[in-house]
């Protein structure tokens, strides 16, 4: 059995930003922010955001500390949706969710995906509202992709994991 060591990173050729044709490449054009800076905007980036597995993970334990809510219209909601996550549109989010929410429970909300920001829209209402809210990156689409099941208006599906987004043969990334 071989072990990979991790191999440290090399600068090479001129300043940073430059390519061996000394013209800025669009990577370091601007340069990476200070590591306390970057350790800012990630630790505040992940309080906004969570993922489908780490979602996926946390209801497969019984997780009752969150709440997942769906902010699709209903056909879409009925062609498929997160198991045991409740349904409620944007548009009706002001209108609703003091009768569906309990404002002391923190929520994920998805739409259909990456391509979508009616999550994103969907978290600043409920957050106006006085919600703990995060937005699940990836949506439906992702979490179909990565193989876990729905639920929709036929019953419960599953599609087999994409492997150009999950791993086909392991539980998880191992991020």
């Amino acid at each position: 059995m071989t072990t990979q060591t991790p191999q440290r990173a090399v600068a090479t050729g001129g300043p940073v930003g430059t390519s061996a044709g000394s013209l800025p490449h669009p990577v370091l054009a601007v340069p990476p922010a200070t590591p306390d800076d970057a350790a800012a905007y990630f630790a505040a980036r992940l309080a906004f955001h969570t993922d489908v597995a780490d979602v996926h993970r946390a209801l497969a334990a019984g997780a009752r500390d969150l709440v997942v809510v769906d902010s699709r219209s209903t056909e879409a909601w009925d062609q498929g949706h997160v198991p045991g996550a409740v349904h409620l549109p944007t548009a009706r989010m002001a209108q609703d969710a003091r009768q569906i929410l309990d404002p002391a429970v923190p929520v994920v909300v998805y739409c259909w995906g990456p391509g979508c920001d009616g999550a994103t829209r969907a978290a600043l209402a409920l957050a106006r509202l006085g919600y703990r809210v995060k937005e699940m990156l990836g949506g439906i689409e992702y979490w179909i992709r990565e193989g876990y099941e729905v639920t929709t208006r036929l019953g419960p599906q599953r599609r087999p994991a994409d492997p150009l987004t999950a791993p086909v043969d392991a539980e998880d990334c191992g991020c």
